[in-house]
């Protein structure tokens, strides 16, 4: 996406170019007013640019032949394998570079081969098939050369969209520009997507990238599941919610790399087929990026064996991540249960660590404390060490706190099963709390979810044919530094690839550690959705919270109380005509707009002491520590109060059937003052008019969503 590289040439010549173009179209002319002049350099992909930005064409003079039919087919064949047909809503991420634009010819052919879909309805543009054009706003021009790449692609028949990016932080630091401007560029590509109702998204991805990529990580020390590279497909969710809707289908979208299969220099010849010009952005081929840096050595090393071979190395990781995850996927569903309150019970009889490969019970433990925490950062290093060391150990004795979650044994059952809930220390995990208003995007909404599972479900009947069996895997046991060293032993790469991909693994480590690179850390646009970190914020009758991106809450005011909870109250004396109901909830709601937050354990020992109610008569006050020794006082005269002392009953009596370690991250309300008002998950609340609703909806499903790497 934003490394489409450095500017074709016009007049590229069969001695100079990576190919030459087919059109049968006469030669084009492009003028821009950006004040910059067209590149005619022979060796383009050896420069770097002092220009912002730069328009070639594509279409060249000499015509050779080349066979589109076999990128055709192979597209179609990997849009079957995703599960995909040409009826099919779907989006594109376009750029305007080589990589993008074939992409747009090949869906643009894949869509309308054998079908009637560019109508006059549409005003000549293929059906179900939209171009999203983000706009990062980093550079004076970036906006003009957002239209020119529309005007382009709208004339290829797509229908475009132009997003912008909101810097409300500023401009991301140089290191981290590229890392941020992905993140905002996906982000964007989430909310385009869910506005449209569209769940498919294809990104121009192809092997020259995977190639980079594997080489990145394996100068980082990265394991053979992080060398398998891109996922073919792999479900992502929005960081950010904007409506109740969003969460209730909580499908995200599925995104797509149809072009795994092709290389850079097949996007070149693509775009000459379809006499598509393309767009390069020259920032990325600043050496100060590492994908940059290992793009131009790999350009260097253009020897056809090593090409092969390191894509045969990158295969052979493919295969052995497929097999992982679905090993650690069938460990789930054999082995834990979700519980409604937010938490996870892991049945180690079930799971039997000590017979289970290291990595895949690695995998198996991220997945579950990923889904747990709802933290998507992999787990590794020393936390990683002591969740092996500690699942090992059966029977289960002892407690600790790793990636975010608290793990312990599970009371009752002698160590033979875990409780993994996620931790509620605010040093460890702190809040994070979303607001937004309910919206209704109407049937819509439901018919796109259901269009996505059923490509997702037409996706894993292919995939599961391609389930590697253990015999074809190669790198299960091997200990992550020598996994080069095992691929050539067993003939997978030879001595020179061996030395090369050595070779390249030294340079860029020097690099990195030079240019003291670091993840990005820059936290993604708010884009009008309200995110709470410290601060406390009133959630305002009707409005949502999305709490811990785990819960989600709301709450409102009755006319009437319900009849199951009045025939609880047949015992009490309360009067609950219009008059009292008015009372009621003047003193305990009105003007007490609540806050939300996690349990503590003064919440259940208040609950405790309220349940004690009918007070002595010597009383006329009732006073309980609440938070944080804020003392909560209630006038023994309050009409509320004999309701609450049964609802305090009540909620003990549900509450005993949640592990402590679990209630500690059950979502409450409370009064700005630290007042207890609700405790949703076990129904307590202090009025009979206040109505709280409470669900456990993770934003991230179990096993982090549909993911494959055929």
């Amino acid at each position: 996406m934003a490394r489409e590289l450095m500017l074709s040439s016009p007049t590229l010549t069969a001695a100079t170019c990576l190919f030459a173009s087919i059109s049968k179209t006469p030669p084009k002319s492009f003028n821009l007013s950006f004040g910059f002049k067209l590149m005619h350099h022979q060796h383009y992909h050896h420069h770097l640019l002092p220009l912002a930005c730069c328009f070639s064409v594509s279409s060249s003079s000499s015509q050779c032949s080349i066979d589109m039919s076999k990128y055709t087919e192979a597209f179609s064949r990997r849009m079957a394998m995703a599960g995909l047909k040409p009826h099919h809503q779907i989006a594109l991420g376009v750029s305007g570079g080589p990589d993008s634009m074939a992409l747009c010819v090949l869906t643009a052919r894949w869509k309308t081969a054998g079908a009637n879909v560019v109508t006059t309805e549409n005003g000549g543009l293929v059906d179900g098939l939209l171009a999203i054009i983000v706009d990062h706003g980093l550079r004076a021009e970036s906006k003009q050369e957002a239209h020119v790449v529309s005007d382009r692609v709208s004339e290829m028949g797509i229908r475009c969209e132009i997003a912008c990016c909101d810097w409300p932080r500023g401009r991301p630091k140089q290191g981290h520009l590229q890392e941020a401007a992905r993140e905002m560029r996906y982000q964007i590509f989430q909310e385009v997507c869910a506005k449209h109702q569209i769940g498919v998204l294809l990104i121009a991805h192809h092997a020259d990238d995977q190639a980079e990529l594997f080489i990145l990580r394996f100068s980082r020390n990265s394991g053979v599941l992080g060398l398998a590279g891109m996922p073919f497909t792999s479900q992502i969710f929005p960081t950010n919610t904007h409506s109740d809707q969003e969460c209730q289908v909580n499908q995200g979208i599925l995104l797509v790399r149809p072009l795994l299969e092709f290389s850079k220099e097949d996007m070149y010849k693509i775009c000459q087929v379809g006499s598509e010009d393309w767009v390069e952005d020259p920032t990325n081929q600043s050496p100060l990026y590492a994908r940059n840096r290992i793009r131009m050595v790999l350009n260097n090393l253009s020897s056809s064996k090593f090409k092969f071979e390191l894509q045969a190395m990158i295969s052979a990781c493919r295969i052995t991540r497929t097999y992982v995850d679905q090993i650690a996927y069938s460990l789930i569903r054999d082995s834990v249960i979700i519980k409604d309150h937010g938490y996870a019970v892991i049945h180690l009889q079930t799971l039997c660590p000590l017979k289970i490969e290291d990595i895949c019970l690695m995998k198996f433990l991220s997945l579950v404390l990923q889904f747990v925490s709802q933290r998507q950062r992999q787990v590794r290093g020393s936390a990683m060490k002591l969740l092996m060391d500690y699942i090992r150990t059966f029977p289960c004795k002892n407690s600790i706190t790793a990636a975010g979650c608290y793990l312990c044994p599970d009371p009752g059952s002698r160590g033979s099963r875990l409780l993994v809930c996620c931790c509620s220390d605010d040093c460890a995990l702190p809040l994070k709390m979303e607001f937004f208003e309910s919206l209704s995007y109407g049937q819509e909404v439901h018919c796109a979810a259901n269009e996505l599972e059923k490509i997702i479900e037409d996706e894993n009947s292919f995939a599961n044919h391609l389930v590697p069996d253990a015999s074809h895997v190669h790198f299960l046991g091997v200990n992550p530094t020598l996994i080069l060293t095992e691929a050539k032993k067993l003939n997978i790469i030879s001595e020179s690839t061996y030395t090369n991909i050595l070779a390249l693994q030294k340079q860029e480590t020097a690099n990195f550690r030079s240019k003291t690179e670091t993840s990005s850390d820059h936290p993604a646009s708010k884009h009008g959705v309200e995110i709470v970190t410290p601060s406390r914020k009133s959630l305002q009758p009707g409005q949502f919270c999305y709490f811990m991106d785990r819960f989600i809450l709301t709450w409102s005011l009755k006319n009437k109380i319900d009849e199951d909870e009045l025939s609880g109250l047949v015992d009490y004396e309360m009067d609950f005509s219009k008059e009292a109901r008015s009372f009621c909830c003047t003193s305990c709601v009105v003007g007490h707009i609540p806050v939300v937050r996690h349990m503590i354990e003064s919440d259940w020992l208040y609950l405790a002491e309220l349940s004690k109610y009918p007070l002595s008569k010597n009383f006329t006050q009732y006073e309980v520590k609440s938070v944080n020794e804020t003392k909560q006082i209630m006038d023994r005269a309050s009409p509320c109060l004999h309701y609450a002392s049964v609802s305090a009953k009540q909620a003990l009596h549900k509450l005993k059937s949640i592990p402590v370690a679990a209630r500690r991250s059950l979502p409450v309300l409370i009064t700005e003052q630290g007042q207890l008002q609700s405790i949703p998950s076990v129904n307590f609340k202090h009025c009979p008019f206040l109505m709280v609703h409470t669900e456990f909806r993770p934003k991230i499903p179990l096993g982090g969503g549909h993911t494959t790497f055929i």
